[in-house]
């Protein structure tokens, strides 16, 4: 950082004065560059900076430690927002009306003192507004109160992990409890054999990026082999893989899939920084404690706000309210982007990655209290339950039988409702304990044209069930040498009261949309040509009535 004199280099004769008076010196010279030397040796003495602290505010003070704390710098919008601004006055205005005698914030007493300046320095993230101690200045501040690690510490460095943040949870913010649980495999299974079988689904655009960045998923298509493996792998293992997965990936990216907003534009983000960041913030929360997230949130707020911003850039982000479509730029939307940003990383990814516990207050929809998870403390579910199948085709799928065995069904059947879970009975999540799925001759069709077949499903149901019943064991054969032997159709019929009109029907331009006769005075009428038919019969001077119509 600059040392004194170079950060004196912009300040007038008079602004020399003001800092000298208030270190209770005066200036002998009275030409600016040698007053600035003469000035500058005059500070830098460890007794006059000493006695200098003392006298400041005890507000003042800690601004001065915690930028001291901090290598002698902090992002100049992140320091304004917890020690207010500088006012921007000439020299005239400013001799007028003497700011330093009645500062308008901490930040302007440090100013007129000296010992704050403010200047751009290059990043990673490049050039950035910094406030800023002078680095000679800087040695004599922190050889007379050392590294104190008392006061807040707003920019955390690469070598310092951030205080506790937050607070410990109330027993009332903790009425209802939901367990971290392994169910993404499950959802990550149903996702999988619907694409595979290119089946009409509700996309989770959250588990298709997780199964993207996994390699599971290729422009959307599931990759065989790599499938396989994450499916037949133990459960445990699964989602380690999953969880390790995310913690390394560049692609998925937390505020982009926050459902409440919309970013738009051709800006970018860093969503590994990011949530490393968050890491090393959760990692101050006492393991096995159930913590209170609003304090927790609060504190980032307060003493990180910047932690996804570089440049603490608040205006170029174009991310909008998906309720309404209103934009939320500037600091003041924090909490409904930054703020928003922690709820979800916390109460929608670590949860659903099985890595943490949601408390609720009584009544409340949205969680109040977490707990993160060791992993001593997290279930390790078996896949040994075993399919139940009935004489109708209809088989049940126990969330703990083993996933690459429903994957396989699924290929072979048709869905129920919400890719064939169903919810049990008074279950406190919506998240199933059981997938229904039945078997027809439209969904062995499509097996079969996807290169499977019966003989490859029977063994399958055999080995996880307790059996088969053998009247389905004989329909499935069959089908597998004669196809579907018998047809349920919908037809519309005309029926006429004398054969005469169906004749002279047959003799017009509208007989290619008769079907099948079944008998003198009645015939199917082909798929959508009803109302061909209905005209046609006027034309010919019958006026007919269409009964198929009466229940639209």
């Amino acid at each position: 950082m600059p040392d004194l004199i170079t950060s004196l280099l912009n300040h007038d004769l008079g602004h020399l004065r003001i800092i000298a008076g208030l270190w209770g010196l005066e200036l002998e010279f009275n030409e600016t560059d040698a007053a600035r030397e003469e000035l500058s040796a005059s500070l830098l003495d460890f007794e006059l900076v000493a006695e200098l602290m003392d006298s400041l505010s005890p507000t003042a003070q800690t601004a001065v430690t915690t930028l001291a704390n901090s290598d002698g710098r902090i992002a100049w919008s992140t320091f304004t927002r917890q020690y207010g601004d500088i006012r921007e006055m000439g020299a005239g205005k400013r001799d007028r009306e003497r700011p330093h005698l009645k500062p308008a914030s901490i930040a302007e007493a440090l100013f007129y003192r000296g010992l704050l300046a403010r200047a751009f320095f290059d990043t990673e993230k490049g050039p950035q507004e910094f406030a800023y101690i002078p680095d000679d200045l800087l040695s004599l501040i922190q050889s007379r109160k050392g590294r104190s690690q008392s006061a807040s510490i707003m920019l955390l460095g690469a070598d310092r992990d951030p205080p506790l943040l937050g607070r410990e949870s109330t027993p009332a913010e903790k009425i209802r409890v939901i367990p971290a649980n392994d169910h993404i495999l499950d959802d990550a299974t149903t996702l999988l054999a619907a694409l595979r079988l290119v089946r009409e689904t509700k996309l989770d655009l959250k588990l298709m990026a997780l199964l993207r960045a996994a390699g599971l998923l290729k422009k959307n298509i599931p990759q065989t082999e790599k499938v396989k493996a994450f499916l037949e792998a133990l459960r445990a293992d699964a989602l380690n893989m999953l969880v390790e997965t995310w913690r390394l990936s560049t692609t998925f990216d937390e505020l982009r899939l926050m459902p409440a907003v919309i970013c738009e534009g051709e800006w970018t983000n860093a969503p590994l920084d990011t949530r490393n960041l968050l890491f090393r913030f959760l990692q101050t929360v006492p393991q096995n404690k159930w913590w209170n997230l609003n304090s927790f949130v609060k504190a980032i707020k307060e003493k990180y706000p910047d932690f996804q911003r570089p440049a603490s850039d608040y205006d170029s982000w174009f991310i909008k309210r998906a309720s309404d479509g209103v934009y939320l730029r500037g600091f003041e939307h924090w909490d409904e982007v930054d703020g928003a940003l922690i709820r979800y990383f916390i109460t929608d990814v670590l949860h659903w990655l099985g890595q943490v516990d949601l408390g609720f207050a009584e009544e409340s929809g949205v969680a109040t209290s977490f707990r993160i998870t060791t992993p001593d403390s997290r279930i390790s579910n078996i896949e040994k339950e075993k399919l139940h199948i009935s004489s109708q085709g209809k088989i049940t799928v126990p969330r703990l039988a083993p996933r690459a065995v429903r994957y396989q069904i699924a290929r072979f059947c048709e869905w129920d409702e919400d890719g064939g879970r169903v919810a049990p009975k008074g279950h406190i999540e919506t998240k199933t304990d059981e997938y229904r799925y039945h078997i027809t001759p439209r969904s062995l069709m499509k097996a079969k044209d996807a290169g499977l077949k019966v003989e490859h499903l029977l063994p399958l149901l055999a080995k996880h069930s307790g059996g088969i019943p053998p009247v389905l064991v004989k329909a499935l054969k069959r089908w597998e040498v004669n196809g579907a032997e018998v047809r349920a159709e919908t037809q519309v019929i005309l029926r006429v009261s004398k054969p005469e009109i169906l004749k002279e029907l047959r003799k017009s331009k509208a007989a290619k949309f008769l079907g099948e006769v079944l008998s003198p005075t009645t015939v199917i009428v082909k798929s959508g040509a009803i109302q061909k038919i209905m005209e046609a019969l006027t034309e010919l001077g019958f006026l007919a009535e269409d009964e198929s119509r009466k229940n639209e």
